[in-house]
């Protein structure tokens, strides 16, 4: 049984060893399911150089079917951040598992029969009610978790809980080269759709929203809703209007998170190829796969050292730590776009990510739990990661236009600015808690 916390910045509550244990059987699949989602959306990421030569497609062309995904995802995941609020994480984490391995197979099956004709308005059609149901993903993670986690343990947790989503990546850029390098290049469809179904299963059995659920007591989170007495009560439109789109704490999360997508898309998006044809490293190499590996590795230590950081040194605040790290976007994406070595190159990617991905699961994961409470943390997820997909979407046509006239040497350059924004954003939250949104914002 868990034992009841204090409200605002308390000390965190004191678990007994079978809370601790029932909530690692609920955060650890959920984490590992979500995982394998990434497996099933940067297939497309990895696939990119085969597809374009494949298809004869520009940057430009390829483009538009990543954006198709991003601005789905971007509208989706706005609309259903107040259903997952109002049905639960566990449904979402379902719904969204069985429609990802659905598309993920349908796109595997078509390009094994053959698929030649009209690929480009089908690809971009499918990947993008591929994205409408992992638009769900992180919602449901946030929405689950915000009510199993104290405020102070949120940022450690945040961090722990980035390995997981870096395993993503791992199975997305690293094991999906693999499978390119020696597999029949539609497998890279396939095996997501199969591991995503696994884990859906799984899921199934193990998922409760929250402690009463699995036989626990529910507690003081210490959060933006903890204390209302309707907490569990589905939010409704008047609840929006009140405390999540006039709230200018988290209107301001919602545009630093634009910049982090715009920053972490146009690296993840376009690297493959970048690599490729600037560096000559190609699919199935050691340093592909340092770079691949990288970003995993990089997702690690951004998470867990943007989580310790912020709840050991500046009291469980997030926007210095994200301060920090815009600044760590800067310095090592100048770097990327100057070197002219390939292993330099290779490990400046993964570098980047350590940057780019403490930020965004600092602000995606951590800020939204904390600042829209337990009862609207999904819609708040929502909020951050649908703006967060609008600018992402930017990275498809806008940023694949201007590679095909400029080429590679203004690449990193054109994503800068977004980090430097992202950091000014980040001094006008400074003091910013849960338990302070009407902190003065002050430039």
């Amino acid at each position: 049984m868990s034992a009841h916390a204090s409200s605002g910045h308390g000390p965190a509550p004191v678990h007994s060893a079978d809370y601790r244990r029932r909530r690692f059987m609920n955060w650890f699949p959920l984490g590992l399911t979500y995982a394998t989602f990434y497996m099933g959306r940067y297939n497309l990421n990895v696939a990119s150089t085969e597809i374009m030569t494949r298809f004869d497609f520009t940057k430009a062309q390829f483009g538009i079917i990543a954006t198709a995904g991003f601005w789905t995802y971007a509208l989706a995941v706005m609309f259903n951040g107040p259903l997952t609020d109002r049905f639960g994480g566990r449904r979402a984490i379902l719904i969204a598992a069985a429609g990802t391995s659905l598309l993920n197979l349908v796109i595997g099956l078509l390009f094994l029969s053959g698929w030649h004709t009209k690929i480009l308005v089908g690809m971009s059609l499918l990947y993008a009610v591929n994205q409408y149901f992992q638009s769900f993903g992180a919602l449901s993670v946030v929405k689950v978790n915000s009510t199993w986690f104290h405020v102070r343990e949120r940022g450690v947790f945040g961090g722990i809980f980035g390995i997981m989503i870096s395993s993503g990546y791992f199975l997305a850029m690293t094991v999906g080269g693999w499978i390119l390098a020696t597999l029949p290049w539609y497998m890279v469809f396939l095996i997501p759709s199969a591991a995503v179904f696994t884990m859906m299963v799984v899921d199934y059995f193990l998922i409760a929203d929250t402690p009463r659920h699995a036989g626990h007591s529910d507690f003081d989170t210490g959060d933006a809703t903890s204390q209302h007495a309707d907490k569990h009560k589905p939010i409704d439109l008047a609840y929006l209007i009140t405390h999540v789109f006039k709230n200018k704490v988290i209107l301001t999360l919602a545009a630093a998170e634009f910049c982090t997508g715009f920053v972490r898309q146009g690296l993840l998006l376009w690297f493959v190829p970048f690599l490729k044809e600037v560096h000559g490293i190609h699919h199935g190499t050691s340093l592909f796969s340092l770079a691949t590996g990288g970003i995993t590795v990089g997702g690690i230590c951004g998470g867990l050292l943007c989580g310790y950081i912020s709840d050991h040194l500046f009291q469980s605040r997030r926007p210095p730590v994200a301060f920090i790290f815009y600044l760590g976007q800067i310095a090592s994406l100048a770097a990327l776009g100057m070197t002219r070595n390939p292993q330099a190159a290779a490990f400046l990617i993964g570098f980047s990510c350590m940057w780019i991905f403490g930020v965004h699961g600092m602000l995606s994961g951590t800020a939204s739990m904390d600042f829209g409470g337990t009862k609207a943390a999904a819609t708040v997820t929502g909020l951050l990661d649908g703006v967060q997909y609008v600018a992402s979407g930017l990275t498809g046509i806008f940023l694949g236009a201007l590679l095909d006239k400029y080429g590679w040497g203004l690449w990193t350059y054109m994503i800068i600015p977004f980090s430097a924004v992202g950091a000014l954003l980040m001094t006008t939250l400074w003091n910013a808690t849960p338990k302070n949104t009407k902190v003065s914002l002050k430039a």
